[in-house]
């Protein structure tokens, strides 16, 4: 009888870790059938870029060079640039300087500011007028998503040396032209933009410390790992499956993008994208299926 309850709870305690029941997946064709109907059941446009490192039989690319508002996921580029642009010695990761919300339009140098309402972090506009490191803006712009952090790091190395820098290591669909909130320039359909491609090899190479430097890229991980925004990717993932990711959210639009780490010491990069959503809230649903799925296909 102990044995029996014990196994119960067992059962209980597998399925509420990660939501739902596991899927047998016995290959990757089936695989791709499986996440092909997943995407044609939603309704919005999708892209999945799948790759388990070091296994370059395990990939899977569906809609991969689709061209999709970046949202939050140009905050990885733009962290990846604070860390290039620290190394050359442009400034230090221990640098401060001084948080203000004030940002000045791509299209004709008009000042806007953003809305804390509209913000991730709202802790950050207490600070305005005071000093803060440039590695704790790093933190607060993938950690808690933080619109202000984002903008002011913008500010600091310029969207034009992200976009270069991504051009220079083979990702020509990375495009950074600026902070958040620029109305003026969203109207007129200068935004940023990613594919699914482009962001599954930054994040490959993020995963195998070949951009940067190795020292650069665990830091880079390890701070992904803190990711406050956790309903995506991880969300029917087993606690001891650790995502490194950053997410991205705008009307209509929910990407999730990053590294998973197994507990058998495998990695894999998943990027999902989306757009013309009727729901968001349906199109996070969407992702979490997504990841499990894959999740289970490689434990199988």
């Amino acid at each position: 009888m102990k044995n029996f309850i014990i196994l119960i709870l067992l059962f209980f305690f597998g399925n509420t870790v990660t939501g739902q029941n596991k899927i047998h997946i016995s290959n990757l064709s089936t695989l791709k059938e499986k996440l092909e109907n997943e995407i044609q059941v939603s309704k919005g446009i999708f892209a999945i870029a799948f790759k388990e490192i070091g296994n370059e039989d395990n990939i899977i690319i569906i809609n991969g060079d689709e061209i999709f508002h970046a949202a939050s996921t140009m905050k990885t580029p733009v962290m990846v640039e604070v860390f290039r642009q620290s190394i050359i010695g442009r400034f230090s990761l221990d640098d401060s300087i001084v948080v203000r919300n004030e940002f000045k339009s791509i299209v004709d140098g008009s000042t806007y500011s953003l809305d804390v309402k509209d913000d991730g972090d709202d802790k950050i506009y207490s600070m305005i007028g005071q000093k803060r490191k440039i590695y704790d803006l790093v933190y607060d712009m993938i950690t808690v998503s933080s619109n202000l952090a984002t903008n002011l790091l913008i500010d600091l190395v310029e969207p034009a040396n992200v976009t270069r820098t991504m051009k220079e290591y083979g990702l020509e669909k990375i495009k950074v032209l600026r902070g958040v909130e620029d109305i003026k320039a969203y109207e007129l359909g200068l935004n940023n933009t990613v594919t699914a491609n482009d962001l599954m090899k930054l994040f490959e190479l993020i995963a195998t410390n070949k951009i940067l430097n190795e020292q650069s890229c665990n830091e880079m991980i390890k701070i992904l790992l803190d990711q406050k925004f956790n309903d995506k990717i991880p969300k029917y993932l087993p606690t001891n499956v650790k995502v490194a990711h950053k997410t991205g959210s705008i009307s209509k639009v929910e990407h999730d993008s990053g590294i998973v780490f197994l507990p058998d010491g495998r990695k894999y990069v998943l990027v999902v994208l989306s757009k013309e959503l009727d729901d968001n809230e349906k199109g996070k649903e969407t992702i979490a299926k997504i990841s499990k799925l894959i999740y289970d296909y490689l434990i199988e």
